[in-house]
């Protein structure tokens, strides 16, 4: 042994100088390595140059992602900041930034969101490996319906600018009908191409991607914010209708007045009440947006995929809640035809606006009292809270909380001005009892659905029951086991049958009911800028941004409520 073992040291022996002398340094630095860890010293770290560092950090996939998504989204913080500071400027000091200047600001970033919209529809999503996953909770049906249903009453709103600049065309700047047009054109590409790739999961162009939604989130956000400010249009039409009495007396005035009334009339109803619709637009759109961004780069699981388990929608024997749903739903639909044809005159008579809220002041009792009894029943429910992460669920709850801060905003300010005037009037009273429960109606309608979608599905739960794998055993403990288990399951169901017809009842009723409240707001003239209260105490530019703020995120609050409370319907 000792032979064999000084063999292989001969040939290391005759190896050149050169070599030596090369192996030199590593062998003392492995005795000088040896020493220190005899003597405990820590070894000297490698140390890389930091932008070695960072750029090994990017080459990873998730750093790339997180990188991607932190560009993009302070590309659309500086849009937003930029456009923001053009509509403050044009606010407070519109003589050095006009309304012109924000439309060339705004068109500029719709012509380039147009341009990366069709590029994404005709080159990105071509590629072979783009479009390998497709998120199966993303643009549910009652969003893009909703999408194309705003979509087009905003192209038709714009319609109606072009008509009214048309009929003023002898003294208003042609300049003017470029800017509906191109807003026209880029509201119908955007719709277009957010109704067909709404669910994708891009894998191609990830970082122009995520950039390109976040300039065209960041758009149609700057779009909301200056509808919710810009009354210039609603200040024309009063100062024509001023004009246009003043004419009719014999007094000269220089606005700007339509050659055809009647024509213009109809340009002018047509605008104002399609005018919320636009902002209403704008919001979906800004969600939509936000999750293609947050799925842009994402791989799903195998399995992942819509439910097969799902069942359809099904009234399963309901009967009250239907019934009392339709009841509400007939008389909000007798008081909205009511108030519309009075408004539809010069002056709205005061008993219209004590019938409106008289209306609200009686539904909104019944709907909290209902989403109270829900979220207690759902405290009683004996099936399991669903605790993975779900993306989508996690941005409907956002959106839910979010978008009920418009009307609670409005009922808090509404509070504010009534106390502060006159509280001991019928109609003030009204309006102070119906701010009250719009506000206690949102928190317990939230908690409602949000402990509701929580909660794990009922054919998941059978499922996971039918999963568990058999024991071993004789045939006669097999009986038993299969004794007991149908006997647990026909008492657990039948015990549990009552909660799930009560919570078929209770949403039955709750999605009448926010259909209801949802059409009265979204069509035709609103009481709340019209009874003239809070405009005289904050104001008319103020409380037009409040109403205009407030109104379409109530809006698509109730919009949304009905998804989710279907969503509860059918996992109850």
């Amino acid at each position: 042994m000792p032979a064999q073992a000084s063999a292989p040291s001969q040939p290391a022996s005759m190896a050149s100088p050169e070599a030596q002398k090369t192996g030199a340094a590593p062998a003392e630095e492995n005795q000088v390595g040896t020493g220190a860890e005899k003597m405990g010293a820590p070894a000297p770290p490698y140390r890389k140059s930091w932008l070695a560092r960072h750029f090994s950090l990017l080459r990873r996939d998730r750093q790339a992602q997180k990188a991607g998504q932190l560009f993009s989204g302070l590309l659309a913080l500086n849009v937003v900041f930029l456009g923001g500071a053009f509509i403050c400027s044009m606010i407070f000091n519109n003589v050095a930034v006009t309304l012109g200047d924000v439309w060339i600001l705004l068109a500029a970033l719709k012509a380039l969101s147009l341009l990366w919209l069709l590029y994404y529809a005709t080159c990105t999503t071509r590629h072979t490996h783009a479009m390998l996953f497709r998120d199966p909770h993303a643009g549910s049906i009652w969003v893009r319906g909703s999408l194309v249903l705003f979509g087009s009453c905003a192209i038709c709103l714009n319609v109606f600018r072009v008509g009214y600049d048309v009929s003023h065309i002898h003294c208003k700047s042609q300049l003017e009908l470029v800017f509906p047009v191109i807003e026209i054109v880029f509201i119908g590409a955007q719709t277009w191409v957010l109704w067909k790739h709404c669910k994708d999961c891009v894998q191609v162009q990830t970082n122009f991607t995520r950039c390109g939604l976040m300039l065209t989130l960041a758009t149609n956000l700057l779009l909301w914010v200056l509808a919710v400010t810009n009354d210039s249009m609603h200040r024309e039409i009063k100062a024509e209708l001023s004009a246009l009495v003043e004419n009719f007396s014999g007094n000269d005035t220089n606005t700007c007045v339509c050659l055809n009334a009647t024509v213009c009339e109809v340009f002018q109803k047509g605008y104002l009440m399609l005018y919320p619709f636009s902002t209403e637009y704008c919001l979906i759109c800004c969600a939509v947006l936000f999750v293609m961004w947050k799925n842009v780069g994402r791989r799903l699981a195998p399995h992942t995929g819509a439910r097969p388990g799902t069942p359809p929608f099904h009234l399963h024997g309901a009967i009250f809640g239907p019934l009392l749903g339709l009841l509400a739903l007939v008389a909000g639909v007798c008081v909205f035809v009511l108030f519309q044809i009075e408004a539809s005159g010069l002056a709205i008579a005061r008993q219209y606006f004590i019938l409106y809220y008289a209306f609200y002041v009686a539904v909104l009792p019944a709907m909290s009292l209902a989403c109270l009894a829900g979220t207690a029943i759902h405290g009683l429910e004996e099936r399991e809270l669903d605790t993975l992460k779900n993306p989508t669920r996690s941005l409907d709850v956002v959106l839910l909380m979010g978008a009920a801060l418009g009307q609670m905003g409005i009922a808090y300010f509404s509070i504010v001005a009534i106390v502060a005037t006159r509280p001991h009037e019928l109609l003030n009273r009204l309006i102070l009892a119906y701010s009250l429960l719009i506000i206690l109606q949102h928190i317990a309608q939230n908690l409602f659905i949000i402990e509701g979608l929580h909660r794990r599905p009922l054919w998941e739960t059978a499922g996971k029951q039918e999963d568990e794998p058999p024991r071993r055993g004789s045939l006669l403990e097999l009986g038993q086991d299969l004794r007991r288990a149908s006997l647990a399951y026909i008492h657990s169901y039948s015990h549990l049958n009552w909660k799930r017809r009560a919570l078929k009842e209770i949403c039955l009723f709750l999605i009448l009911c926010n259909l209801t409240l949802w059409m009265m707001p979204a069509f035709g003239i609103h009481p709340e800028f019209e009874n003239g209260l809070e405009k005289d105490f904050y104001g008319y530019r103020t409380w037009f941004t409040i109403v205009n703020f407030g109104l379409p995120l109530g809006v698509f609050y109730r919009m949304h409520s009905v998804g989710g409370l279907v969503e509860v319907y059918l996992e109850a």
